[in-house]
This record gives structure tokens, C-alpha cells and sequence, in this order.
């Protein structure tokens, strides 16, 4: 392959937007086609790309058939994923798609078998890896600073979800469900972090204050907006997420706590703060570890995750150029997704849900 990656981006919202600005500062990237069928979302599109001006399609046929493209972002809405990806995989480009990877399951799982019949690099989209706070959160757990690894806690509290076009995000039939659509970022943290597989899952959940009084076509919405999730690994590890989409003052947006034999180690969000507490024994004095994690400001003023776009797509273009491996495989989107929609069932139903239910 050429140096220069040529990409496409299908799906122009906030996110595709996001992206656009973050290829923009990788070295040897060029945007040369852009797809949606939403006249405002090309419109946005064009804010972000500055002078640039690729080829413009109103859908993935088009664009995976006359944008020549090496490498295309989807950034569309979760339900259209699976048939968006038809002729992308039929291209034989790489892939970048983002979170979740499908509403379902079984759709996950299709995605997974061409993904891993493909060629081409195939990447799911999973931003908060790539925090450069939550990566050294990682690798000193993963070095065994907290010692053995037995209880992992993370806190999300944050502002309600934003309006997309035509508020498609308010229908559980859209999206997966909360649980799926924005908590399988966290469900893959945990797998991550873990480094074990989820064997059961208890949700209690409920959309208790947001989007009450909202009505489209005389329908109104269905989504969870506060859970506490808990993740029971094969290794033994629990595993928590607190979610709360009302908690819009809160100081810190998301808190991940590792607790271990020996310590236990926070990452707060978005100060980028590594807490390390060591055990010291009962009424003895606190020896607590303060550490700021720099972050790459251009990458920042980019995207809203921390900077975490412009890293995910380093390692990707890396992938793509065949200088690196797949980091976040669709068999890692295909877990997250199992995780959120055990979840969904488990508020909905009020039980504990076995991953080998959905699973197998």
C-alpha cells in the first residue's frame, strides 16, 4: 500500500466530525470521500475539514464504490451498521467502526465472521482505550502495582445523551439500549483491564428523569438513563459500573477504580489524575500517590475524548499501513456488545443474565 492512506467517512455527525479532525493531524492521511445522506451532516462535515474537499456520496454503495478509498470510518447511526458494512467488506478496504458494533447480538456476530474472513483490517472503535490517563491506568495494573487484581468500580456521571439528527439515540430499537450503545465502552474497559471474560451480568436500571416529557410521533423514549451494572469474571473478578446521565455538575465525568491484595489505583477523568493507595494497615498514616498524565493538546482541541481519536488512529493507520496488529478486534466489539445487552435484559427483566445464554 501506498504511504498516504486514503480514507473515507461514512456518517458526518458529531462523531464523524470528531474523526475528520483527528486524521487531519496524522502524517500521511488523506480524506478523499465523505458519505451521508443528511445535506446538514455534509455541511458539518465541511467545517472540519478545512480546504480539503473529497469526493461527497450519499451512502455506503457509493462510497465503497467510486470514492477510492484504503480506509473508511464508519460513524453512522448504531442500527445501520450491519448494512452499511455489506459493500465495505465486498471493497475489501480497512475498517474503522465505530462503537457499539451492532444493536444485536446476532448481528455483532456477522460481523465478526466477515471481519474475520476479510484481508483488511478490521477495527472497532473504542475511544477510551486510548485516554492516555486510562492507558497508563491500564498498564499499571496490568504491571501488578495493586498486586492481584479482585475488584474493578467504574463511575460515569455525566450530562444526558445529545441530540442526534432526527434524536434517533432515544429508541432502545436504534441504539441497543443504553447499556449497549455507550456502556460498551465500559464493558470493554472491563474486559481489558480484567483480562478474563464475563460469565454473568445483574443490571438494575431505569430512565428515571431524562427525556421524560419528550414524544416523537406519539412515542416516548425507552432508554436507561442510571444503572449500577455488576460483571461477574471467570477469574473470579467483580467488576461494577455506576452509571448516572443526570449528574451533569459532577466534578469528575468518569472515576475507575482497581483494587488489588495490595493497593489500589484510581484514574479520575478529565483532570487526568493517577491516585495510587497502598494498603498501610488499621489507623496507620495514608502513603497516597498523586500522578497528572500529560496529554497531546492538538489532539485535545480535535476530539472530546481526551485525545484518546488522535491515539486510536495512530494505532490504526499503523495497522492498516501493516506496521502493527489489530488492537481492538470485532470479536472484542462482539463481547462488548453481549455484555450491554445481558444488561438490558437483566434491568428489563429483573434477573441475572449468564453470558451463555447469548453466547453459547
Amino acid at each position: 500500500m501506498a504511504q498516504t492512506i486514503r480514507y473515507g467517512i461514512l456518517g458526518t455527525g458529531m462523531m464523524g466530525c470528531e474523526h475528520i479532525r483527528n486524521i487531519r493531524l496524522i502524517p500521511g492521511a488523506e480524506i478523499t470521500a465523505i458519505a451521508d445522506p443528511v445535506e446538514a451532516s455534509l455541511g458539518w462535515a465541511a467545517e472540519s475539514l478545512g480546504d480539503s474537499r473529497p469526493a461527497s456520496f450519499r451512502n455506503a454503495e457509493e462510497l465503497a464504490a467510486k470514492g477510492e478509498i484504503d480506509a473508511v470510518v464508519v460513524a453512522s447511526p448504531n442500527f445501520t451498521h450491519r448494512s452499511v458494512l455489506e459493500p465495505l467488506f465486498d471493497a475489501g478496504v480497512a475498517i474503522l467502526c465505530e462503537k457499539p458494533l451492532a444493536t444485536t447480538v446476532a448481528d455483532a456476530r456477522w460481523v465478526v465472521e466477515k471481519a474475520e474472513a476479510s484481508k483488511a483490517p478490521f477495527w472497532t472503535g473504542m475511544e477510551y482505550r486510548y485516554m492516555p490517563p486510562m492507558a497508563r491506568f491500564v498498564e499499571q495494573v496490568h504491571g501488578g502495582r495493586i498486586g492481584k487484581l479482585q475488584m474493578l468500580s467504574i463511575r460515569e456521571h455525566r450530562f444526558p445523551f445529545l441530540p442526534k439528527v432526527g434524536d434517533w439515540n432515544r429508541f432502545s430499537r436504534n441504539t441497543g439500549g443504553t447499556m449497549v450503545e455507550k456502556c460498551c465502552h465500559f464493558f470493554d474497559l472491563m474486559r481489558l483491564i480484567v483480562r478474563s471474560e464475563a460469565v454473568r451480568v445483574f443490571c438494575s436500571g431505569a430512565m428515571d428523569v431524562n427525556h421524560l416529557e419528550e414524544r416523537y410521533d406519539g412515542q416516548v423514549p425507552d432508554i436507561i438513563d442510571n444503572s449500577y451494572t455488576v460483571v461477574d469474571f471467570a477469574d473470579g473478578t467483580r467488576a461494577l459500573l455506576d452509571l448516572c446521565m443526570f449528574a451533569d455538575g459532577a466534578e469528575h465525568q468518569e472515576e475507575v477504580s482497581a483494587t488489588g491484595d495490595a493497593a489500589r489505583l484510581d484514574v479520575l477523568i478529565p483532570p487526568g489524575e493517577l491516585v495510587f493507595s497502598p494498603r498501610v494497615g488499621f489507623r496507620a498514616d495514608k502513603a497516597v500517590v498523586r500522578e497528572m498524565v500529560e496529554v497531546d493538546e492538538a489532539a485535545m482541541t480535535a476530539g472530546s475524548h481526551h485525545g484518546a481519536t488522535f491515539h486510536q488512529h495512530e494505532a490504526f493507520a499503523r495497522a492498516v499501513r501493516g506496521e502493527g496488529p489489530v488492537e481492538v478486534t470485532a470479536r472484542d466489539g462482539l463481547m462488548a456488545v453481549a455484555i450491554g445487552a445481558a444488561a438490558e435484559i437483566s434491568a428489563r427483566e429483573k434477573r441475572v443474565v449468564e453470558m451463555k445464554e447469548l453466547l453459547g
